[in-house]
């Protein structure tokens, strides 16, 4: 079907089809997301609430679902208050590059076996160099205003998105290692093989198993990176009055809790992507399921770990949360990278 519409529009639009194609898709791929970056700021309301054991958000639609709409209408025609001392350009540049970034790098995801907006090699590489870029617009936004509170917020953000940043990239590269490639796609297949795939029980032979530190150091390092709880100290409600972010409202205050919901859904897929077999199957008899729904069922699932930390611990000190990122997750990180190698290496290689 899709081979069929894509060749429909070269016909009729020949040359500028390429363009028109990928638009299509960019649409296809962020339209979604949006909804379901709307819908998990309610779904995060009714799971705390629940835990709580309270019914949470329950007056807007059906059993509360629409909620999230009514928060959009709210946003959108709340007034952009542009503070007297600010810096204009870089004020309003700060929430644009922080939320695309997010969005951007949902172009190397797989969704399935080449089912990807862009499948390149360097996947990995790219997703890395892509989500870094966020930082700055946390440090534009906090510096931009002017405020002690916000520049305080920024500088915190800063250091502890670059310090969890060594860290994941450490994990990456041990899932670099064990992959021998950095396309996404060919990341998950990897996950496919072994013994206990040949068994049919394919949970056993993803990357979680035999790479487990890595795995829970890269799920805790995507709690700070995205500043979730118990990392939450960028925000601080209760120390600098909500960080980098005091000075907005309207849009740009929602640009900035939209950009932190697309990276909670992001860390969430790409965990399953390089731990938790993609979009395969967890046993062989279940394979009639597709695997878009898989890749569904396992990122809400993480998602859904991402609320429950919330609602279980309490938020770190800025100087613990330092603490576990350089004096924990970098040394354990750079320890099993020389495991991994040396296992590689070892006739006990479970990767070849």
């Amino acid at each position: 079907m899709i081979d069929t519409l894509y060749q429909t529009g070269a016909g009729l639009l020949g040359g500028a089809w390429p363009v028109v194609w990928t638009l299509i898709k960019i649409i296809a791929v962020v339209a979604p997301l949006m909804i379901c970056v709307a819908y998990l700021t309610l779904w995060e309301r009714k799971a705390i609430g629940w835990t709580q054991i309270r019914p949470g958000p329950n007056r807007v639609g059906p059993y509360g679902l629409l909620t999230p709409i009514a928060d959009a209408v709210k946003l959108i025609f709340k007034e952009i208050i542009l503070p007297s001392a600010a810096n204009k350009g870089l004020f309003f540049l700060g929430p644009i590059m922080t939320i695309m970034p997010a969005l951007a790098a949902w172009a190397v995801i797989p969704f399935g076996p080449e089912v990807a907006l862009a499948n390149v090699n360097a996947g990995l590489l790219l997703l890395m160099a892509i989500t870094s870029i966020e930082v700055y617009g946390v440090i534009i936004a906090g510096w931009a205003s002017n405020s002690k509170y916000a520049f305080l917020g920024a500088l915190r953000a800063s250091a502890q998105m670059v310090s969890y940043e060594i860290a994941m990239g450490f994990c990456l590269v041990v899932v670099l290692m064990v992959s021998g490639t950095m396309n996404m796609s060919a990341i998950v297949l990897q996950q496919g093989q072994g013994m206990f795939a040949d068994m049919g029980l394919g949970f056993l032979s993803w990357n979680w198993l035999p790479l487990l530190p890595i795995f829970v150091v890269f799920f805790i390092s995507g709690l700070a990176e995205t500043n979730r709880h118990p990392f939450d100290v960028v925000e601080g409600e209760s120390e600098i009055v909500a960080g980098h972010m005091v000075e907005y409202s309207g849009m740009s205050f929602a640009m900035f809790f939209l950009a932190e919901y697309a990276n909670m859904i992001l860390v969430s897929i790409l965990t399953v992507t390089l731990f938790l077999g993609g979009w395969m199957s967890p046993v062989a008899f279940l394979d009639f399921i597709p695997g878009w729904i898989w890749l569904g069922i396992k990122t809400f699932v993480v998602v859904t770990l991402f609320l429950w930390v919330r609602a279980t611990f309490p938020r770190y000190r800025y100087d613990q949360i330092m603490r576990l990122g350089w004096k924990i997750f970098i040394p354990v990180t750079l320890v099993w990278l020389v495991v991994v190698g040396l296992w590689i290496q070892s006739p006990f290689n479970i990767w070849q």
